[in-house]
């Protein structure tokens, strides 16, 4: 097993509070619209797909502990079993598929956005079927379409911007520091 050096220890907390940050900023809805796409993103392109899922972890393990780090500025295992816990739970496979082909390429901005975009989709299906079954499920009737409509449409404009601005900073500082290299 290897042992996490100093050097990426500090980057995964770095980012997870990135995530937390990003969190906090947030226009409340049925599904809140946060920046938390954009800190998961970064992480994913900058650290490659083991650290950043890694972050991500923390900042799901940190958020079910209680800690309010989640949007609105909330905590505890409701959040993440609630009707938009399958989002927060879909940045897991959203960093790993992003950060695997980050990884993978010389991180052109083309394949940073294409790789943040299959990424995406992994966090819009998890974050959909959870919803679907967890809210919808409620009401005896399980509509995906209906979440889709609900949770994802209204978000896939704001999410292109997020993976523009990441692609765009990340590949920023992949060009002008050594801190990024994978």
């Amino acid at each position: 097993m290897r042992r996490i050096n100093i050097k990426d220890a500090t980057r995964i907390s770095v980012f997870a509070a990135l995530m937390v940050v990003c969190a906090w900023i947030w226009i409340p809805g049925p599904v809140p619209f946060t920046m938390q796409a954009f800190g998961v993103f970064l992480a994913a392109a900058l650290l490659g797909a083991k650290r950043a899922c890694v972050a991500t972890l923390v900042y799901i393990l940190l958020g079910a502990a209680g800690v309010p780090v989640f949007s609105g500025v909330r905590g505890g295992i409701g959040v993440l079993l609630g009707p938009t816990g399958g989002f927060i739970l879909g940045f897991l496979p959203m960093s790993y598929i992003c950060g695997r082909l980050c990884g993978k390429t010389k991180r052109s901005p083309q394949t940073l956005i294409l790789s943040m975009l299959t990424g995406l989709l992994g966090c819009y299906i998890t974050g959909t079927l959870w919803y679907a079954a967890v809210y919808l499920g409620e009401s005896g009737k399980f509509a995906v379409g209906t979440a889709i409509m609900q949770c994802v449409a209204p978000f896939i404009v704001p999410d292109l911007f997020k993976i523009f601005l990441a692609a765009f900073i990340s590949n920023r500082l992949i060009k002008n520091t050594k801190l990024f290299e994978l």
